[in-house]
C-alpha cells in the first residue's frame, strides 16, 4: 500500500506543480510531467520485477515455453509504452502525433503477437 501512496502523492504533486508552471513556461511543465512519469515507473519497478518473476514461475509450473509467454509480455509492454507516449503527446497539445503513436503501437503489438497466433494456428490445424 505504501507504494500506491508514494505513486499517488508524486503524481498529485507533479500535476499541481505542472498546472502552476504551465501558465509561465509550458515546456518546463511538459518536462516536469515526463520526469514525474519516469519517477512513477521507477516506483513501480519493484512490483514489475516481482510480477515478471511470478510469471516465469507460472510458466515453469504450467509447462509454458518462452515462445508463448514472450509475446504476451511484449504486447503488454508495448501497450503501456504506447499509452504513456500518447498521453505525453496529448499533454503537449500534439493530438495528431498521439494518434500516430497509438496506431504504431497497435501495429507493433500485432507484430509482437504473431508468434503466439501462429502457434495457436498450428495447434488448431493439428487438431483437425
Amino acid at each position: 500500500m505504501s507504494d500506491a501512496v508514494r505513486v499517488g502523492a508524486a503524481a498529485i504533486i507533479a500535476a499541481i506543480c505542472a498546472v502552476v508552471i504551465r501558465r509561465q513556461a509550458p515546456e518546463i511543465a511538459l518536462a516536469l510531467g515526463v520526469c514525474a512519469g519516469a519517477l512513477v515507473v521507477l516506483f513501480c519497478s519493484g512490483a514489475l520485477s516481482s510480477a515478471a518473476a511470478f510469471l516465469d514461475k507460472l510458466a515453469a509450473v504450467g509447462g509454458l515455453s518462452a515462445a508463448v509467454l514472450g509475446p504476451v509480455l511484449k504486447t503488454a509492454g508495448i501497450a503501456v509504452v504506447t499509452h504513456l507516449a500518447a498521453a505525453f503527446c496529448r499533454d503537449a497539445q500534439e493530438s495528431a502525433l498521439a494518434s500516430a503513436v497509438e496506431l504504431a503501437g497497435t501495429a507493433l503489438a500485432l507484430a509482437a503477437a504473431l508468434p503466439l497466433m501462429s502457434a495457436a494456428l498450428e495447434l488448431m490445424t493439428g487438431l483437425l
